[in-house]
């Protein structure tokens, strides 16, 4: 039997199903892929908030996770770029997709979140990329804003992937900006991300609340997370001053969410480990940040912002190490 030329086994390690000649890998690699660098840029920046405060052993995690996270955003970024020219109409069908039209948003708010973290006092680029990045969010947050307004979403095409363009990349556009010393602005977008949640938090909640999402898209249920406690991070990053308390407010907030996930883990640990599980990692990441806040803030025991650092870190580590298991087996990108 004739072995596969050396080219066809990248191929199988990404899970094709048919030969190099058939349904390429790079057809079917989708913008949630992102998904991996946003949480880790997000462990990054918790890691070196802590330093930050104090905390001098993750001075080096922090810088560690960051290049770390760079690398697997750089390797995403290029393997997308080449889907763009190579298959221009799959990166068409999945914007026209009602759920993965979505989550190409994760895209410029890794972007956006990569500028927050590597970005240097007095350098104008970092101000342009981030424009740049806000126009990318804003132009798929138009096109949800559309389909949702003139009723052409698919009822069973309503999940917590819709919050991304409106609601996560306006907050974390509001951080970047405020980041870059124009909170004006900042305090504008987060004004945007408070609404689009209000609208979009009607519709998601409820259907969630009706049964299981379909199991296709059943693990963006960790998107669901998102709003409160990326609202409670823009807010205190817009404004620093204020107080540990009004920052509790939004960890408050973030209670009925959290409950409404974990309730119902039967459903959504019932299938089997894909990328979709990544939508675990921003909250996740960004509430440890969160309540490092707080503990600064409020004067809380230091402990409370450790424990939740390392506990996050691990569920980070748990899903990169599937992800590995997944990608090493050839089972990372199954067969549409």
């Amino acid at each position: 039997m004739d072995k596969d030329p050396p080219h066809a086994q990248l191929y199988y390690l990404f899970g094709a199903s048919q030969h190099p000649h058939g349904t390429s890998w790079l057809a079917r690699l989708p913008a949630g892929v992102f998904a991996i660098s946003v949480g880790l840029f997000a462990l990054a920046g918790a890691w070196r908030r802590a330093a930050g405060f104090g905390w001098e052993i993750a001075t080096d995690a922090g810088e560690l996770l960051l290049w770390f996270a760079g690398i697997v955003w750089a390797i995403c970024m290029v393997l997308y770029a080449c889907k763009c020219k190579r298959h221009p109409q799959a990166v068409l069908q999945e914007s026209r997709h009602p759920v993965h039209g979505s989550l190409q948003a994760l895209l410029p708010i890794s972007a956006m979140l990569g500028i927050m973290l590597l970005h240097r006092p007095g350098q104008g680029l970092w101000l342009v990329l981030t424009v740049i990045a806000l126009a990318l969010n804003g132009y798929i947050g138009w096109r949800v804003i559309s389909t949702l307004a003139t009723g052409q979403l698919p009822r069973n095409a309503i999940t917590p992937a819709l919050y991304l363009p409106i609601v996560g990349g306006a907050f974390v556009g509001s951080m970047a900006l405020a980041i870059l010393q124009y909170r004006s602005w900042g305090a504008m977008l987060f004004g945007i991300g408070a609404a689009g949640w209000a609208v979009l938090e009607v519709r998601i909640m409820s259907r969630l609340l009706e049964g299981p999402i379909p199991e296709s898209v059943r693990a963006t249920i960790g998107t669901e997370l998102v709003p409160p406690v990326i609202a409670t991070l823009s807010a205190a990053a817009v404004w620093p001053a204020l107080p540990g308390d009004i920052l509790l407010i939004g960890l408050g907030v973030a209670v009925i969410p959290f409950a409404t996930v974990f309730a119902r883990y039967r459903w959504w640990t019932g299938i089997p480990f894909n990328l979709g599980f990544w939508s675990f990692s921003f909250p996740f990441a960004a509430l440890a940040s969160v309540v490092l806040e707080i503990v600064h803030r409020s004067g809380w025991p230091f402990w409370i912002g450790t424990f939740t650092l390392v506990a996050t870190t691990a569920i980070m580590t748990w899903l990169s190490l599937r992800t590995i298991v997944l990608l090493a087996q050839g089972r990372l990108l199954q067969p549409n």
